[in-house]
């Protein structure tokens, strides 16, 4: 049996062109500043949903915070090996340290002595990196959760953080504490249940291609 001959584009950077050429048509980015645009265009280029738009929330200036943190080098913190791995380091201006400690050989233990997930034990973790640091959570609900309890308990602030937590059970409730918790720190979520891996990698990647 012979393939049928399919008729599509195949060069990888027309591919690119037109994809991000279709999003800027398709997508009313009149009310958002420059950095959030950059910002959103990339979040709606990961999941090919133009109306996420509506229901994106920012904090403050995250995109300016999050790539002058990365061009000092900060570390980027994340919940999910999958968000790790959707990070283009060719990007990242000072080959900057992507770290996620889930698989860390303690985590498991800590969750269940906490009654927790390995996700929210894992944030445990993040003290010694978290100071400065690009949060990227693009998995786990309860990481995002336990990540604002470590807060007022004190633990370092990072310079920015992008939070696309997915799910039907906490993902939207931990996007609304977020955006009420008033922290100060620079964000940029996705209300409701969507989010995921993709998007959080794609804020970074945005971020890191935002850098003068």
């Amino acid at each position: 049996m012979n393939a049928p001959m399919l008729d599509y584009i195949h060069d990888p950077q027309e591919i690119s062109r037109r994809s991000f050429e279709m999003v800027r048509a398709e997508c009313d980015l009149s009310g958002l500043a420059p950095g959030q645009a950059g910002l959103a265009v990339r979040l709606v280029h990961a999941c090919g949903m133009t109306d996420i738009l509506d229901d994106l929330a920012w904090g403050g200036e995250v995109a300016e915070a999050g790539r002058e943190a990365l061009a000092k080098g900060a570390p980027i913190v994340t919940d999910a090996r999958m968000v790790a791995e959707g990070i283009t380091r060719a990007f990242l201006p000072k080959e900057n340290e992507i770290l996620c400690p889930l698989r860390d050989p303690s985590v498991a233990a800590r969750a269940q002595a906490a009654g927790t997930t390995r996700s929210a034990a894992a944030v445990d973790l993040w003290h010694p990196q978290l100071d400065g640091a690009v949060v990227a959570i693009g998995n786990a609900p309860t990481a995002l959760s336990r990540l604002l309890e470590i807060l007022v308990e004190g633990a370092p602030r990072p310079a920015a953080i992008l939070a696309f937590p997915v799910g039907f059970i906490g993902a939207a409730e931990s996007k609304d504490a977020l955006i009420g918790a008033q922290t100060g720190i620079p964000f940029v979520t996705l209300r409701g249940r969507r989010g995921g891996s993709a998007l959080a990698a794609a804020g970074v990647n945005a971020l890191a291609l935002a850098r003068t």
